[in-house]
């Protein structure tokens, strides 16, 4: 890589562009990022030499000033402080960077570890959902503490706002986040009652969502929509042949996108022929891996994962390489619907169209749940209403109609 000018100077990052760059190697970033991160390294050498400051001074007041003389002087794309992350990391290892002083805890941080730490024990929920809970607890709870002064954000509160709360979410939000947001608050409220902020279970007390189950067909895709689907990877590239094993596991064997984020390396027993699935509730189950599915496994592996220490066998496509995100598989399958022409589904819909296919090939709804991973029949049973040519068979004539 060529030096760039300011390197050439005595500025006070100069002496740290080697070990910086041999990171970013060791990392995996390929010429262009590192092109991107010299640059802004450059933009903050330059910018503590007019200031005279040093690397010790670097600090978030400080970056803060950078970033608005960036504005100011109108460049295009400002840079964030996540765009300085790595070699603010890079200095910290140097020892020449002070750490980041951790803020006082509040009342609403200590309400939250302690909520945080009922979720993964007691409840033993996946991490996906502990997320959501949690970032809806820390939204509730701060506004609420803004709003009324109260120290956690839980003092106080009663069955009149708790129902005030929904009704104004009812009114801007559709049935289905409607929904969400009441099983969020239900978990908080009843955490807040087990823990003795709240003398009454207020969860209780909260209205139903006036959502009536099975009255409509659940969606689903059709045998030839999800071939094209899978046919749109063009397996030349490493997107490609990642997004078409993603896309196997779940419209083959019916994974949902946080079992595909969460599937390690060890959790394939190639000699078997199995592949483990880490599922809701921390089930672990255990699934035939089809030829098809091993294939586009063996592709992905082979010619397109990233050399990584990681464990989990999907990754990022550009360093620093980690292991996907389960929106990210979301993403995954929206842009391969784009690209094969068809309407944009998330990927709860291939399982969807797993279980429909199952059914119309003569399968009962008992190998369905199993293959799906389902503890509730009442939740499978919803597809037998997509088998429209056997429910002609037991529906009974309309009274007066014509037939």
């Amino acid at each position: 890589m060529r030096k760039d000018c300011w390197m050439a100077g005595s500025g006070p990052l100069v002496p740290f562009v080697d070990v910086f760059r041999d990171e970013l190697v060791a990392a995996g970033h390929p010429p262009g990022s590192l092109k991107h991160y010299f640059i802004l390294m450059g933009q903050l050498d330059r910018w503590l030499v007019a200031e005279r400051l040093e690397v010790g001074d670097l600090a978030r007041a400080t970056v803060s000033r950078f970033l608005v003389s960036r504005a100011d002087k109108g460049q295009v794309r400002v840079p964030t402080v996540a765009s300085l992350g790595p070699l603010f990391d890079c200095l910290k290892r140097q020892g020449v960077m002070p750490p980041e002083r951790p803020a006082a805890p509040t009342p609403v941080d200590g309400l939250l570890d302690g909520y945080r730490h009922y979720l993964e024990r007691d409840r033993g929920l996946a991490a996906t959902t502990v997320r959501r809970y949690m970032d809806f607890a820390k939204r509730f709870l701060v506004r609420r503490a803004l709003r009324t002064g109260s120290a956690s954000g839980a003092e106080g509160l009663t069955s009149a706002e708790v129902n005030a709360y929904m009704l104004e979410t009812a009114s801007r939000l559709v049935v289905e986040s409607v929904k969400r947001e009441a099983a969020d608050l239900r978990a908080l409220l009843r955490y807040l009652y087990l823990s003795g902020l709240l003398e009454v279970d207020l969860g209780k007390a909260m209205p139903p969502v006036a959502v009536w189950r099975g009255r409509s067909l659940p969606p689903t895709m059709g045998p030839s929509q999800v071939d094209a689907l899978i046919a749109s990877c063009d397996q030349r590239t490493r997107a490609g042949l990642r997004d078409r094993a993603v896309l196997m596991l779940m419209a083959r064997l019916g994974l949902r996108s946080g079992e595909v984020a969460a599937l390690e390396l060890s959790d394939i027993d190639w000699r078997a022929g199995e592949i483990s699935v880490r599922g809701k509730a921390r089930r672990l189950d255990r699934l035939p891996l089809s030829m098809e599915v091993g294939e586009a496994l063996v592709g992905y592996l082979q010619a397109a994962r990233p050399v990584s220490v990681e464990r989990k066998v999907f990754l990022t496509l550009y360093a620093p390489f980690g292991a996907i995100h389960p929106s990210s598989i979301t993403s995954v399958v929206y842009k391969c619907c784009r690209r094969a022409g068809l309407a944009e589904v998330g990927g709860h819909r291939l399982r969807h169209a797993l279980a429909t296919e199952m059914l119309r090939r003569g399968g009962d709804l008992l190998e369905i749940a199993q293959v799906l991973r389902q503890s509730d029949l009442g939740t499978t049973a919803g597809y037998a209403k997509v088998d429209r040519a056997a429910l002609r068979c037991v529906a009974r004539p309309w009274p007066g109609a014509q037939a």
